[in-house]
């Protein structure tokens, strides 16, 4: 049998086809090539097209049926991991009204902190563990404020992952761990929030009906299997927002647990059985995959929003003609501490870790008869690190004690120096694992579908490739590198 994992990036999409029985990949794409286009039409804003990311999928898909060449009424289930926070809106034709405002997407932050104000502070913490912040719920609250002929057309409100698995299934439905993404979910009342209605005047009708997250969800429809080159007795049997899924996929599920992500985006998610939440909302609680109302399992979430784009933009826009893995060469050339030059790489909207401050990206120090490119790439890739050590420390508040951190050998864990910056600098041991999103979701919907008994069979197959402990010997150096940066950033905040 054979398990279809669908990971809906900001960059790109994959499919992985995986064995369910020797838990090996047979077939993986993604697409675009290049990086998919974010729309800004104002400073802070970013949106996507949902059907541009069906049209990508699709593409994905077909190329992985194809170069798998298995029995396609052998294809049994599909996960979705899809990019989190983001808003779609659909008409009764099920049709988006317009386009999707995406994660880092910032207009929202100050109807959010109204929306803090009104509900009040110590109810917003003790039923929604988070501010409403940024998140989906006042994305939702700036489109009925901004565009009412457009909030008029709405049906139904969706996350992207919701998104696609409707258009595969038909149906539309979401999970408790995506209502709490979204901040809709009380905690407190185990239900839908009614002050967060109540307070952006809304219905609880435009929302999605709720499944369990390892549940059928829902059949393919005929014409899609058709079109895709598979069965449709295939379920879709598992989704979550890409950071759970990413924990998942490291098989990061109990207290204690800590897994990491360095794409577009940084993230640290540590797994908590304890109802807990930092009072300033920099780091954030949501619903974890394998959480119920009698068994708590809270993903503790630090989202860095300027990490892997910073490195992208310096290869697009510095190391022109440079592969990722050459400005590695050159950074490494550079000794620890880049020589004083410092980057902030806070350039992709409004940080959650700096109070939804935008205070963008910057190199400071930078000496023009001194230092050359690689200077910048080793800054950046420190800077980079930092930034991740930073929000550990908060995270620190809460109980979360990343010792051991568990990462995909993927994006930013490409580079042995960002690997050993991280560790060197936090003290903890990276552990390096061959997965992704993708083949999490995969795990996941095989799980889900009942192919395999507990989650613990379904991750059996995990293979871990490499370990990075601290080097001590740069300790020292490390940590005034980041004393450097640290006062750098404070001078903004």
């Amino acid at each position: 049998m054979y398990l279809l994992g669908l990971d809906i990036g900001s960059s790109s999409v994959k499919a992985s086809l995986l064995d369910a029985e020797s838990s090996k990949c047979l077939a993986t794409d993604f697409f675009p090539k290049k990086e998919m286009q974010i729309t800004a039409h104002q400073i802070g804003w970013a949106e996507q097209d949902p059907e541009m990311w069906w049209d990508y999928l699709k593409q994905a898909i077909k190329s992985v049926m194809q170069t798998a060449k298995v029995n396609k009424a052998m294809v049994k289930a599909i996960g979705i991991s899809y990019q989190m926070h983001g808003l779609v809106c659909v008409d009764k034709d099920l049709k988006p009204v317009r386009s999707s405002i995406i994660w880092c997407d910032s207009r929202a932050v100050e109807i959010g902190d109204k929306a803090f104000a009104s509900i009040g502070k110590d109810k917003c913490l003790s039923h929604l563990l988070n501010s409403p912040g940024n998140f989906t719920a006042s994305k939702l609250a700036w489109v009925k404020e901004n565009e009412p002929e457009t909030f008029a057309k709405i049906h139904k409100i969706m996350l992207p992952g919701d998104f696609i698995a409707m258009q595969l299934t038909g149906e539309i439905c979401t999970t408790v761990s995506g209502l709490s993404e979204g901040i809709f979910w009380d905690f407190k009342n185990n239900s839908v929030s009614k002050d967060v209605l109540d307070a952006y005047g809304l219905s609880a009708d435009v929302l999605p009906r709720i499944v369990d997250t390892f549940s059928n969800q829902g059949q393919v429809l005929p014409e899609i299997a058709k079109e895709l080159g598979f069965s449709s007795q295939a379920v879709v049997s598992y989704r979550a927002g890409d950071q759970p899924n990413n924990a998942l996929s490291l098989n990061v599920l109990k207290p204690g647990e800590v897994a990491t992500t360095a794409g577009t985006s940084g993230v640290v998610y540590g797994v908590s059985d304890e109802v807990k939440f930092d009072p300033y909302s920099r780091v954030n609680s949501f619903a974890h995959v394998n959480h119920t109302a009698e068994n708590n399992r809270l993903g503790i979430l630090l989202c860095i929003n300027g990490t892997g784009i910073m490195n992208s933009w310096l290869n697009h826009n510095v190391a022109k003609g440079l592969s990722y893995a050459e400005m590695n060469e050159k950074a490494m050339e550079i000794p620890a501490g880049s020589d004083g030059i410092t980057i902030l790489p806070f350039g992709n909207g409004a940080e959650r870790v700096l109070k939804n401050r935008e205070i963008g990206a910057q190199i400071s120090n930078l000496n023009l008869n001194r230092h050359t490119d690689a200077h910048i790439y080793r800054a950046a890739q420190e800077g980079i690190a930092f930034s991740f050590f930073y929000g550990m420390e908060i995270m620190k508040e809460i109980g979360v004690q990343p010792n051991v951190i568990r990462a995909g050998h993927a994006n930013m864990f490409l580079s042995p120096l960002f690997r050993e910056t991280l560790a060197t600098v936090s003290g903890a041991t990276i552990e390096l694992y061959d997965t992704d999103g993708s083949l999490g979701a995969a795990r996941g919907a095989g799980f889900g579908a009942g192919i395999y008994s507990s989650l613990e069979e379904a991750f059996a197959g995990l293979e871990k490739i490499n370990t990075i402990k601290p080097e001590e010997k740069l300790r020292e150096e490390m940590l005034k590198a980041y004393d450097r940066w640290n006062k750098e950033l404070h001078k903004n905040l």
